[in-house]
């Protein structure tokens, strides 16, 4: 059974990180919020501890420093809030474009990413016609 909350011990474990620094980290990312109940005991949930995974990737593995991590992540919630507000067809061509077909793409890359624009246009259109055959 999948549980709703953990412990700040048990995110530890699960993470290989030691309480003291998933404490500090609360500190420095206003992201990372997780619920305090009576005792002050922790609670985060699966959200928080996929934020604590980025977090320590970026730290760790890509080697950012604080503020760079906290500035990526901050880029990330803007740019995820403005593409939400995008319409559908928006949102594909945005998608299409951080899949590796800017400037300095690879021909065939390009090749690929106008396929599958192709493809999802024609699905698209048939979703459109199917969803007005049956009003």
């Amino acid at each position: 059974m999948k549980k709703h909350y953990y412990t700040i011990g048990e995110v530890g474990n699960l993470l290989d990180l030691k309480p003291y620094v998933i404490r500090y980290w609360e500190t420095e990312f206003h992201q990372l919020r997780p619920r305090k109940d009576e005792g002050r005991i922790r609670k985060y949930s699966e959200e928080n501890i996929l934020l604590l995974k980025k977090i320590k990737a970026m730290l760790y593995d890509q080697k950012f420093t604080i503020e760079g991590a906290r500035q990526k992540l901050k880029i990330e919630r803007k740019s995820n809030r403005s593409y939400e507000e995008l319409k559908p067809g928006e949102q594909t061509e945005i998608r299409l474009e951080e899949a590796g077909t800017g400037p300095g793409a690879s021909k065939k890359q390009l090749h690929a990413a106008q396929e599958l624009r192709a493809l999802l246009l024609n699905l698209i259109n048939k979703c459109h016609s199917l969803q007005g055959s049956n009003k």
